[in-house]
């Protein structure tokens, strides 16, 4: 998997993201780079919320 270095320096992760905050995060990750998957944990909740990833 390739990480955009400058993609994740402009963007960093909200410290004490929540729920909300975090899936906008990794679903803009997802469009931008592909150094890792949406985390199993979340991606499970966003599935319960019916939230696509």
């Amino acid at each position: 998997m390739k990480m955009n270095k400058a993609w994740h320096e402009k963007h960093p992760m909200p410290k004490n993201a929540g729920f909300e905050q975090r899936v906008k995060w990794h679903l803009e990750h997802q469009q931008h780079c592909s150094c890792r998957p949406i985390p199993a944990k979340l991606a499970e909740e966003m599935k319960k919320k019916g939230i696509k990833h």
